[in-house]
């Protein structure tokens, strides 16, 4: 008998796809925001959109993006975002990876984008523990992304996808052939750093305060800030892209972290110092790092990457942390550090 089916928007309306999935993946899209489509940012028009259920109840918003049928086909990549990301800023990367033959599977992480929020304040960024990430990733990539897509697999992720994706890629060494990472957020800098700040963060969690703001943050977002001296990407043009596009989304998008988030990324990166899960990952990744970033620190980055056995760096001396949303030659620089790595061949030492 056949199992629940997926339910995608689509260019032509709503569809039903018969997939054959366990209950766990059953979705109606009912709690699931179409994607924003606006004239400086216009979806792709090959968008399918999904509604994804874990296994801890949350649903999730995904989409696939078919690669065209006029270029050879390389493989699929996922997409995994940064922190107060959602998938409509990426669709000109998106586009950029249809082009070179890729479908791209995307996703909203549990508390941002399209997918649900667990606080009443929709605004604020929380997880109580980054193993939540976890169920995340093993509904979307075993119900969705590898039934529905085409090997060979490969993940992209940015900043805060980073630590989420190499505890994938520990936990499940066959998900993907490749990976590449964006100034992946393996350390912080500054006061956010400092051991004073993890203890106090220990500190509030305990006394139930991880659900506020965290010192100086609030509900404002990408869209509220001026260009001038942000420390997101030096192109003027694609941040007020960016711009426009949060206040046309502004159902998608969220302000600051919470306590309890900086509680938990700091315990995730806490786990990437330990060389004995650090040898646990095996799949080939290359770091591509931003040199003017001041969102996360670059040493901690460089020291794990010297731990694993099969990873590289590569700096881009004068790009801001939003490595893909930057300046024309800033990306075609990345793009000719991805074109190089992938799609490679799948390697997986003993």
């Amino acid at each position: 008998m056949a199992g629940p089916d997926f339910r995608l928007h689509s260019p032509s309306g709503p569809v039903h796809v018969e997939c054959g999935k366990p209950e766990s993946a059953l979705q109606d899209l009912s709690m699931i925001p179409p994607l924003v489509s606006i004239p400086e940012n216009p979806a792709p028009k090959n968008g399918e959109l999904f509604e994804l259920v874990t296994r801890d109840r949350v649903s999730l918003r995904a989409a696939r993006f078919k690669a065209p049928s006029d270029r050879p086909f390389k493989g699929t990549v996922c997409l995994f975002q940064g922190r107060a990301e959602f998938i409509e800023k990426y669709f000109e990367v998106i586009g950029e990876l249809n082009e070179r033959g890729f479908t791209v599977a995307a996703l909203d992480w549990r508390g941002q984008g399209g997918s649900q929020r667990r606080l009443k304040n929709r605004r604020r960024g929380h997880v109580g523990n980054f193993a939540d990430f976890q169920n995340d990733l093993d509904v979307f990539m075993e119900d969705f992304a590898r039934p529905e897509c085409h090997p060979p697999f490969f993940a992209l992720g940015h900043s805060m996808g980073g630590p989420i994706v190499l505890e994938g890629a520990r936990r499940r060494t066959t998900w993907w052939d490749r990976i590449v990472l964006t100034a992946p957020m393996i350390g912080l800098p500054g006061l956010a750093a400092d051991p004073m700040t993890r203890r106090l963060a220990v500190l509030l969690v305990g006394f139930g305060l991880g659900r506020m703001w965290v010192p100086g943050g609030g509900a404002g977002d990408y869209g509220e800030r001026p260009f001038e001296n942000n420390v997101l990407t030096s192109d003027p043009a694609r941040y007020a892209r960016m711009t426009a596009l949060c206040k046309a989304a502004q159902d998608v998008t969220i302000g600051s972290p919470t306590i309890g988030w900086l509680r938990a990324a700091h315990h995730a990166m806490e786990l990437l110092e330990d060389p004995e899960r650090v040898a646990q990952i095996r799949t080939p990744t290359l770091f591509v790092a931003a040199a003017n970033d001041k969102v996360i620190a670059n040493r901690p980055m460089e020291i794990l990457a010297s731990q694993m056995r099969t990873a590289d760096v590569v700096m881009l001396p004068t790009a801001r942390h939003e490595i893909l949303q930057e300046r024309d030659g800033i990306r075609d620089a990345f793009w000719a550090a991805f074109d190089a790595f992938v799609p490679g061949s799948p390697t997986f030492p003993d």
